[in-house]
């Protein structure tokens, strides 16, 4: 078998692993991905990007007007368990908050990194890799090559095979999160054109939503806690019910109709518990479990871990894994862990009706300023977290701009 050299070798294209290939490219490092899926393909996701998600994707290079199917959101619409309904308006000063189709979005993300440099290998899966060297990690790789790398970024998914080989995986774990996703088409409804969240008392502390799409389209599905009582075949059942429910049939008008298959998928919500690295191998994404563990969203927090692990191999160097290895955990903590502890703490909180239902309350009786920068609160990290961490405190917390401010 041939062998490839590269000064980093990146499983798994996704969000995380592009985004990492991108920012080593930018450094002048020497970049290979690689990835079981041929490119285009689909990812079972609800396809919301948050704040956080559009920034790393602007300082990436990411062109939203590439993106088939990109729609950008001003506005949420919540409703509570006892039927209350709000509107919350996001911020004029850039986007908060859009929804682009993870086919579209991971495919830009893909041909991005290629116009960058980096050399990506899709539809070859990970074989395994061998550690033993000092100064560099030998994987093999199914149909392919032996790739010789300085260091191994591992972004391929929950249930990483790169983790597994190296035996750092949880036996039996299977996420904190379980989701359930399909497309409609012909929504005449307010779903059409507004982002909706319902609170139903049934799925809290998750939640069901309807993400707007072009053309009459929506990407509607729920997330549920994995509560050890519901079995995943209880959720084609409870999928059915709830696209039955008045409220969601008005909201996707009277002749919406169901496009393709639905689609399950479970979400890891862990990364203050997981090992984020191992020796010279650096996890992140899913494979790392840095997901919102209140909303489920990780699409933003893929993005950060894989320009936080480039960052850490740029600035540690090639002889020095140590201090790779601390760079990248430290910068995982800071930027994260506050998040993800908060987030625990309102998690518990929402899974009560009366918490749920006191919240839109609140929001509803709010005035325009309360409602707009609780907007900012679910769609933005730094304001949510910011009560678990006044070292993050600033005077214009709540006045940074959003993202792509001059588009």
């Amino acid at each position: 078998m041939n062998e490839i050299v590269s000064d980093v070798l990146i499983v798994g294209a996704g969000p995380a692993g592009t985004a990492a290939a991108i920012a080593l490219q930018n450094s002048g490092r020497s970049v290979t991905v690689i990835d079981k899926a041929a490119f285009p393909r689909d990812k079972c996701c609800g396809d919301g990007l948050t704040t956080l998600a559009l920034r790393e994707l602007e300082t990436l290079g990411l062109e939203p007007e590439r993106v088939a199917g990109w729609f950008d959101v001003d506005a949420a619409l919540l409703r509570s368990p006892s039927g209350r309904e709000v509107e919350v308006p996001l911020p004029d000063t850039g986007l908060y908050a859009a929804v682009a189709p993870r086919r579209s979005l991971d495919d830009e993300l893909v041909q991005l990194a290629r116009r960058r440099g980096a050399v990506i290998h899709d539809g070859h899966a990970f074989s395994r890799l061998d550690i033993s060297a000092n100064d560099h990690v030998t994987v093999e790789v199914e149909d392919l090559a032996t790739i010789r790398a300085r260091y191994v970024i591992a972004a391929d998914g929950m249930w990483s095979p790169v983790r597994k080989a190296i035996g750092a995986n949880i036996d039996g774990y299977r996420g904190e999160w379980h989701a359930f996703r399909q497309y409609v088409g012909n929504v005449t409804g307010p779903a059409a054109h507004r982002l909706i969240v319902w609170f139903e008392e049934d799925l809290l502390p998750g939640y069901a939503w309807s993400f707007p799409l072009p053309g009459n389209r929506a990407n509607i599905g729920f997330g549920v806690l994995r509560d050890g009582d519901r079995r995943v075949r209880d959720m084609a059942e409870l999928w059915r019910d709830l696209l039955a429910r008045p409220h969601v049939v008005e909201a996707l008008g009277p002749d919406a109709e169901l496009e393709g298959r639905h689609t399950a998928w479970p979400i890891p919500a862990r990364i203050d518990e997981l090992s984020l690295t191992s020796g010279r191998v650096l996890f992140v994404g899913d494979a790392a479990a840095a997901t919102d563990v209140m909303t489920g969203e990780g699409i933003g927090q893929a993005l950060l871990t894989g320009r936080l692990a480039a960052e850490a191999i740029v600035h540690g160097g090639a002889m020095q894994p140590d201090a790779v290895r601390s760079r990248y955990e430290r910068e995982v903590e800071r930027h994260l862990f506050a998040d993800h502890r908060m987030s625990k703490r309102l998690g518990a909180v929402l899974k009560h009706p009366a918490g749920a239902r006191g919240a839109i309350r609140i929001v509803a009786g709010s005035g325009e300023w309360g409602r707009r920068n609780f907007a900012r609160w679910m769609f933005e990290d730094e304001p949510r977290a910011i009560v678990t961490s006044p070292r993050r405190w600033h005077r214009r917390f709540l006045a940074r701009p959003g993202a792509y401010i001059d588009r």
